[in-house]
């Protein structure tokens, strides 16, 4: 709808999540770090909040890239995307992302997939073209456009003339790809080959989440053509909402341009390991709520850097105050003040209630380390002390930084 709306569960106290994975050819590059870090915190504010979530985040391991990357370095496909889908786990793991409930790989998937495909075809929404591809009627599914805004006649189909010729309309896009000699390939109706792009997360959440997922994630140059081709193959075959509740994260640009290789600012995020620790990344992609655009620079890192050492210095003062603590107990007064920092709590969790907007949050925690910072000392009683540093590990918990 693009507007903030409340958020109302399928099931009661249960959400399901689904966030497109990365495509296995190459390491994660910071583009994909943002992502991944917005929906990750998205997910422990949903179970903070008391729901059980269920996050599903696949991995697309067969694709032309893996294809092309693999020939070129005379190995299979599938060793290159085992090596690049440990190499993304790991990298994930070092942004603080929690692991994800299930992390299902489309090879995984093909008979499921063409069942699906089976299922498009019996209800009169794919074909088999020229070429030996099985095809999605784009024109034959009414709503096609309502996530991106566009208008089917306004479309410009990208693809070579040829393969315009091959297709009932040159918007279709492809569910089954027609083997070529020495790709990766499976058993159909329709002939060897193997799954487009699009159709394999239509099939995995539907296998996790089911016909109607709540909230379905990803970068906003997802939106089309690959969130668009989703929703009509899932509604298509199933006769059912594909999803409640959309989350796209914005781009992320390198000293106000474009990230791309082409200009020489493509960053890896191991190669940005080498110069930050990941948890100042990590901090500094939460600087900006998760939809606005993001400008990363070396100013800005150094910047987020100092910011995250105010919270830790913080935490770090506390744990040495607490180990020489003058009293065990809470004093009234000090009783008082705790109950006063509640109010930083209040606004941390107005913010992340208010559409995920973890800028607004951080701006709690910051005033939660300013009191701190001001009410704790050595005089200070061991539980006080506890208390705050409870309270102030509660909300960066939330966030994933570790103090």
């Amino acid at each position: 709808s693009r507007s903030v709306e409340p958020f109302k569960s399928i099931t009661p106290g249960k959400v399901g999540m689904y966030v497109c994975g990365v495509t296995v050819y190459d390491d994660c590059h910071i583009g994909h770090g943002r992502t991944f870090i917005a929906f990750d915190v998205a997910r422990r504010w949903l179970q903070e909040s008391g729901y059980d979530v269920k996050f599903v985040r696949n991995v697309t391991d067969v694709d032309d890239k893996i294809i092309k990357r693999a020939a070129e370095r005379k190995i299979l496909p599938s060793e290159l995307a085992e090596t690049y889908t440990k190499r993304m786990q790991e990298d994930l793991e070092e942004l603080g992302c929690l692991p994800p409930s299930v992390e299902p790989r489309a090879t995984q998937y093909i008979p499921k997939m063409l069942a699906l495909i089976e299922k498009l075809e019996e209800k009169g929404y794919a074909y088999q073209d020229k070429n030996g591809d099985v095809d999605f009627s784009v024109r034959k599914f009414k709503p096609y456009g309502a996530l991106s805004g566009k208008k089917v006649d306004e479309l410009q189909p990208g693809e070579r003339v040829k393969v315009e010729e091959a297709k009932q309309d040159p918007l279709d896009f492809a569910l089954w790809k027609r083997a070529k000699p020495g790709e990766p390939e499976w058993d159909s109706k329709w002939g060897k080959g193997r799954p487009g792009w699009h159709i394999e997360c239509s099939t995995m959440a539907r296998q996790y989440l089911g016909d109607t997922i709540d909230i379905h994630c990803g970068g906003e140059d997802l939106i089309f053509p690959h969130h668009e081709n989703e929703i009509a193959q899932s509604e298509a075959a199933n006769g059912k909402e594909f999803a409640k509740y959309w989350m796209h994260n914005g781009f992320l640009n390198i000293d106000n341009r474009k990230m791309s290789k082409s200009l020489g600012n493509f960053f890896t995020v191991r190669e940005i390991s080498e110069k930050y620790d990941l948890q100042v990344l990590r901090f500094f992609m939460l600087s900006a709520h998760y939809r606005s655009p993001l400008n990363f620079s070396a100013e800005l890192m150094e910047s987020a850097r100092s910011g995250l050492n105010r919270i830790v210095t913080a935490a770090e003062n506390l744990k040495f105050l607490i180990g020489n603590a003058s009293a065990e107990k809470m004093t009234e007064e000090e009783k008082e003040k705790f109950e006063k920092s509640k109010e930083y709590v209040d606004s941390f969790e107005k913010a992340m209630d208010d559409d995920f907007n973890t800028a607004d949050a951080i701006a709690a925690v910051f005033e939660l380390v300013k009191y701190i910072n001001t009410t704790a000392d050595g005089e200070s009683s061991g539980e006080y002390l506890e208390s705050l540093l409870k309270r102030l590990v509660s909300l960066t918990d939330v966030l994933g930084i570790i103090v």
